[in-house]
């Protein structure tokens, strides 16, 4: 199953240059800085996404809960994922890294036997940000938006919103999680307190 993180492929600047009214609050991150990087670091949750491209719609609908830790590694061009991700009542953890392609401002990972591409879009909240797609054109557009906190105010929703609609993308077909269905909780404060007595071990 694709990550939610993972939702996105090839390229979504050439709409954004439109410069519609509705995209004037992205920005397509190129190139990553150490600086973005950092911004990018820590815990995140899976907010929602659309995409038209229907294997990865299909991996979105499936998703009820979703968070991760990014750990940049500046001097490898890599971020270290650790994702806890709630399907069809399980929990499932994953461990991978993601490639940083600095000049573009793109993300990929290999899931599946392919290596899937995302481009990174800061939004004016630094405590937000979202991944675009572009597959074959218009057809398969998509984008994905992320938290630091489980729920977002109506001002950080508003800008997924607008981001959507500068793709063509109606708000109807936008799937949202649900923090209340997961069950990685558990997992979670395991994992947490083996890498603290690791730690402390060190």
């Amino acid at each position: 199953m694709v990550l939610p993180w993972a939702l996105a492929v090839l390229s979504l600047i050439p709409l954004l240059d439109a410069q519609s009214p509705a995209c004037t609050n992205l920005t397509a991150v190129a190139p990553i800085t150490n600086a973005t990087l950092d911004r990018l670091s820590g815990k995140w949750f899976y907010i929602g996404s659309a995409f038209r491209n229907p294997e990865y719609n299909e991996s979105a609908r499936s998703i009820q809960a979703a968070f991760f830790y990014f750990e940049p590694k500046h001097a490898e061009d890599k971020i270290i994922l650790r994702e806890y991700q709630t399907t069809e009542n399980k929990c499932v953890y994953n461990s991978s890294s993601v490639t940083v392609y600095r000049k573009n401002g793109t993300l990929s990972t290999y899931e599946s036997g392919r290596e899937h591409f995302a481009d990174l879009l800061l939004t004016k909240h630094p405590k937000t940000f979202m991944l675009s797609a572009s597959w074959n054109g218009k057809k398969n557009v998509g984008m994905s938006f992320y938290a630091d906190k489980p729920e977002v105010t109506q001002e950080q929703k508003k800008e997924f919103l607008d981001a959507i609609k500068c793709i063509g993308i109606h708000e109807s077909e936008i799937t949202y999680s649900d923090e209340k269905k997961d069950l990685c909780g558990p997992l979670h404060m395991q994992h947490e307190e083996e890498r603290k007595k690791e730690e402390e071990g060190s």
